[in-house]
């Protein structure tokens, strides 16, 4: 296990230590839920936690626990009574990560992480007052909230959605199953029960929503891991990449989500990718250069073509400046 692991799984180990004084009895898997692991993960770290402890490493010294998957109890905490404070550096760290996604519909409540914002430039100041300006929450659009307590509280949506794709706007049920960021974009990913498919909704394309008195039912293949890790397979809505990936390049089929449409006698092999923007995709695939060869769309052709081409004349530019390749250097004598 990596150094970085073994230290995100150490303050993971510490921090459980208040969570469960916070909460004595919890199940295992409500514990998991709310600390973002699986019970098994869970179970795993409470048997790794109750041999640390105190030098000494005796009856006194330990931290001891009670535990089952029915219920979790801190016994003896070893002086870890509340959560690792953070570092200067750490907290500079987390106001970054939490303003990236603040302002982000969906993400986020935005009024919680604002006022979380205040909470922590305070404690970086040492004051009582917080650092800097005032951290306003920013409206967020009904839409977006309706959407986010329909997925907190398991409930089916009706959506009025624009379709850049296809420009238009439809009317459509979903089950809601998570919210993903996706280049600087949010969506929410959801089952779509008249497509009988998982489906990506970006937020500031969804221009009503509606939390229906029934609960969300998309099916267990729709929720698993390999799901999430797999956002764009069949979602029509998002653009289709049509690649010819050469023989020696084989290994792009391992590293991106791409499926496989034809093997081509030479050993070529022709593939298919689901993008979210035309610039992210345009760079990935001139980061290629001949080992793969973009047959479609027709915009995704051009895009990469004069991305290319405008490489090639900055290229040809500097090749032409008299100056190019050499080296000056500068004597400096004693003032």
């Amino acid at each position: 296990m990596s150094g970085s692991r073994l230290s995100t799984r150490l303050s993971r180990l510490l921090n459980m230590v208040p969570y469960f004084l916070a909460n004595p009895g919890i199940s295992a898997a409500e514990a998991a839920e709310d600390l973002g692991v699986t019970t098994k993960q869970l179970m795993n770290d409470l048997n790794q936690l109750w041999m640390c402890g105190l030098p000494g490493y005796g009856p006194g010294d330990l931290i001891d626990l009670s535990f089952s998957e029915e219920s979790v109890e801190v016994t003896f905490s070893a002086g870890i009574d509340r959560p690792l404070r953070l570092t200067s550096t750490e907290a500079t760290a987390l106001l970054v990560a939490l303003r990236s996604i603040a302002d982000l519909p969906g993400m986020v409540d935005p009024t919680a992480a604002h006022a979380a914002l205040a909470k922590i430039e305070t404690a970086i100041a040492g004051t009582g007052t917080s650092a800097g300006t005032e951290s306003v929450a920013p409206l967020e659009a009904p839409a977006v909230t309706t959407v986010r307590s329909a997925l907190a509280a398991n409930r089916a949506l009706r959506l009025v959605y624009y379709s850049a794709s296809r420009d238009v706007v439809s009317e459509r049920v979903v089950d809601p199953i998570r919210i993903v960021l996706v280049d600087n974009n949010s969506y929410l990913q959801a089952w779509s029960r008249r497509a009988e498919g998982v489906r990506l909704f970006r937020f500031d394309r969804i221009e009503e929503a509606a939390e229906l008195d029934e609960p969300a039912r998309p099916p267990s293949h729709a929720t698993d891991e390999a799901a999430a890790l797999d956002l764009f397979s069949d979602d029509p809505a998002v653009p289709l990449a049509h690649l010819r990936i050469r023989a020696d390049y084989g290994w792009v089929l391992d590293q991106y989500s791409m499926q496989r449409t034809a093997l081509l006698p030479d050993g070529d092999v022709e593939a298919t990718m689901r993008f979210a923007t035309m610039d992210w995709m345009a760079r990935l695939l001139l980061g290629f250069g001949s080992g793969v060869t973009v047959l479609g769309p027709a915009e995704l052709v051009t895009a990469v073509r004069e991305r290319s081409s405008a490489a090639l004349d900055a290229y040809a530019a500097l090749a032409e400046d008299p100056g190019y390749g050499d080296t000056v250097i500068e004597e400096v004598g004693p003032t």
